[in-house]
């Protein structure tokens, strides 16, 4: 298993932890992930959530071999009931303060989870993107709703249908995150973060976590739901095939006899 958790000083700590692969994430990660964060979700010890990767990486996103052995929806499932989609709804539904630490890549649902984090910080060296229509896919995760809401409608198109990468300076001053830190000083100050919820009343932080997403929740889930469909949709379509084909292959898609 590539997914490490410990739970410290009232700090539920779930750590990606597979630096061979870039931090890839694979099916059973994300169930790892989701378990993880249930059990936070209900531990009266835990008061935080910290999610972190390795030095110089966060996530490359998913391990497309292994995504393709298992795609969300194998079997006529359906999204909803694949690791990735309990992923999503345990993320979305964590009561606790979720903080993140970001360095070097955060690719696809490396970028995309950190909307529904409370707390992001950065590292210097981050580097995020969300290249769903290179891979002939579409944005998840709630993506196509959040981007837009948080960059503008021309800044989110560049990142969502262009699939331009963007900085830690530009992560902040868009809002999705909340400060910029030497990549060693990350995961240590967003710690410090997560552990200053040790010093106040839990009822009243979970209450005001969710009086905070109840007016746009249900909006959300809604989006994320359609997202999750098309997306299940889109892996079969041929456009994301010669995507991923060419990918597996080490050269440029050709699109243009779509």
């Amino acid at each position: 298993m590539s997914i490490r958790t410990a739970t410290i000083d009232g700090v539920a700590t779930i750590e990606i932890a597979r630096p061979e692969k870039k931090n890839a994430l694979t099916i059973a990660m994300y169930q790892a992930m989701a378990d993880a964060l249930w059990a936070a979700s209900v531990d009266a010890a835990v008061r935080a959530v910290l999610i972190t990767g390795q030095p110089g990486i966060f996530t490359s996103g998913n391990d497309l071999e292994d995504f393709m052995k298992q795609p969300p929806g194998a079997g006529g499932d359906g999204f909803e009931k694949s690791a990735v989609a309990k992923f999503m709804v345990a993320l979305l539904d964590c009561p606790k303060p979720v903080v993140a630490a970001v360095t070097g890549a955060a690719i696809g649902i490396g970028t995309t989870m950190l909307m529904h984090c409370d707390f992001v910080y950065v590292a210097d060296d981050a580097r995020l993107a969300m290249p769903f229509v290179s891979l002939g896919l579409v944005p998840e995760f709630g993506s196509s709703l959040l981007i837009p809401q948080l960059m503008g409608q021309r800044r989110g198109a560049e990142k969502l249908m262009l699939g331009e990468p963007f900085g830690a300076e530009e992560a902040v001053e868009c809002g999705l995150a909340n400060a910029v830190l030497p990549a060693s000083e990350v995961v240590n100050h967003a710690r410090r973060v997560a552990a200053r919820f040790n010093a106040l009343p839990p009822s009243a932080v979970l209450e005001s976590k969710r009086l905070m997403l109840a007016p746009h929740r249900e909006q959300l889930r809604a989006v994320i739901r359609t997202e999750g469909e098309l997306f299940v949709k889109r892996l079969g379509s041929p456009e994301a095939k010669e995507a991923f084909q060419a990918f597996f292959e080490k050269r440029k898609p050709d699109f243009s006899k779509f």
